[in-house]
């Protein structure tokens, strides 16, 4: 049995390719029982804007303090897009990942979001929606595992980026490892001039614990945090 199997397995790479069958295997083993889902649509985004590019990246500056006022949905929905949205059939991102493998995981830490209960949710792209990881209000345990840095608790969301390393690593053995954390830039940046359209602040974070943004997010073993980014209001 376990000889058919691995036969099996074999042909769906020679046949499909790596790219692919990895897509098969992270689909599958993310699966979780539908009971335990809360999915959220999130509103469409938008793909044109007032703010040119030359505009977002002359005005881009890391903004750490923020108003006590919630961002909206729809302003959620647009930086969520931004850093992994769908933008092609093929299923291809904004933001370019080596050899199309797609390493990166989104999670929001929603505090002050109009219309959003506060939680942690994990960004499900393909579908353009959130599934809810955890209920209340976590961000104050996210700051404290960034060394109590106040801009993750003021903020009215903090966006985390994960990267699932195998997923490069097994095409590109040890050189993937540096291709993952080029593509969580790319992703980050992509926030940044987002946040610019959007007229938010936002600052990329990366002085945390691993091991409690993991607890506190709830990441499989399989994730590793790479990014903390806060968003409020200037």
């Amino acid at each position: 049995m376990k000889k058919a199997i691995i036969i099996i397995l074999i042909l769906i790479l020679m046949i499909l390719g790596i790219r692919t069958a990895i897509s098969l295997l992270h689909s599958a083993t993310n699966t979780e029982p539908a009971s335990n889902l809360k999915i959220i649509k999130l509103p469409e985004p938008k793909y044109d804007s007032k703010t040119s590019v030359e505009k977002a990246l002359l005005k881009r500056r890391s903004v750490r303090s923020y108003k006590n006022e919630p961002v909206t949905l729809a302003e959620t929905s647009q930086l969520l897009w931004a850093a992994q949205g769908i933008t092609n059939p093929e299923g291809f991102r904004t933001a370019p990942s080596a050899g199309a493998l797609y390493p990166l995981e989104v999670y929001l830490i929603a505090g002050n979001v109009d219309s959003l209960n506060a939680g942690i949710y994990k960004y499900k792209n393909h579908r353009h929606a959130l599934i809810r990881v955890r209920e209340g209000d976590k961000r104050k345990g996210l700051s404290m595992a960034a060394f109590a840095q106040r801009a993750v608790r003021d903020a009215a969301l903090d966006i985390v980026i994960s990267a699932v390393y195998e997923r490069t690593t097994v095409k590109y053995r040890k050189r993937g490892i540096r291709y993952v954390h080029m593509e969580a830039g790319h992703a980050a940046q992509n926030i940044f001039l987002q946040a610019v359209s959007l007229n938010l602040g936002t600052v990329t974070i990366g002085a945390f614990w691993d091991g409690q943004v993991k607890r506190v997010v709830n990441m499989p073993d399989e994730e590793h945090p790479l990014y903390i980014i806060p968003v409020g209001r200037k």
